[in-house]
Formats: structure tokens, sequence, C-alpha cells
């Protein structure tokens, strides 16, 4: 029998500082959950097959969106839609949670140097 262990949130986002590049933290069914740290502005790109669920840790989060921005505070989430174009931007650091299938890639439809496969936290 297999010992399982809670994931504790804020030590998994205590263990790296690189901001832009998720990591994986859990998997449920086909989908994970994934802590990053964010500042500045992303690129603007879509998920054309999947949702994506963002929830701030601590900070505030923008999502920009072509009808308007979606301001998020701690505690606060916002799925974007799939095939809607966003960018996520923050003036400060932001720690925020992901939930999305399992492969999806970080900037959607955009690939290019910002692109990170997710790594275990």
């Amino acid at each position: 029998m297999t010992t399982q262990r809670a994931v504790n949130i804020a030590e998994k986002l205590a263990g790296f500082t690189e901001q832009w590049a998720p990591r994986r933290i859990a998997r449920i069914n086909d989908y994970e959950v994934k802590a990053a740290k964010l500042q500045g502005e992303f690129v603007w790109h879509t998920h054309e097959d999947t949702d994506e669920l963002f929830l701030v840790v601590s900070g505030t989060l923008t999502i920009r969106l072509r009808g308007g921005d979606v301001v998020l505070n701690p505690g606060e989430l916002y799925v974007v839609p799939r095939g809607v174009e966003h960018c996520p931007a923050a003036d400060g650091e932001v720690s925020i949670l992901l939930f999305e299938p399992a492969g999806t890639a970080n900037t959607g439809s955009t690939p290019g140097p910002r692109t990170r496969e997710p790594v275990d936290a």
C-alpha cells in the first residue's frame, strides 16, 4: 500500500523562482494541476481544444481578453473558454494554479520562446 501525502501549495511555490515556467503538482484523471509564478506580460494565445482555469494564490493577475480584461485577486478564479484569445499579465509577481488537460502547451496555439513543458515540482 502506498502512503499518500497532501500537496502543500505554499511549499510547492516556495520550491522555485522561475517565472512563466509551470510546475506540475498533481494529476487528476487526464488533467494536471500546475503551479506557476508570473510577472510581466505573457503572449496572446488560444487553446483551441480546451478551457483553461486560473486560480490566484497571491498577487493580482489580469487576464487580457479582446473584449475586456478580467482582474483576479487571491482566492479568485477564472475559466478562459476554449478558443478564446487571452494574454495573462501581472504588474508584480503572482502565484497561480492552473487546471488543464495533460499535455496542454502553456502558449497554446502560439509556440515560441516562452513555450515550456511542465516539470514536476
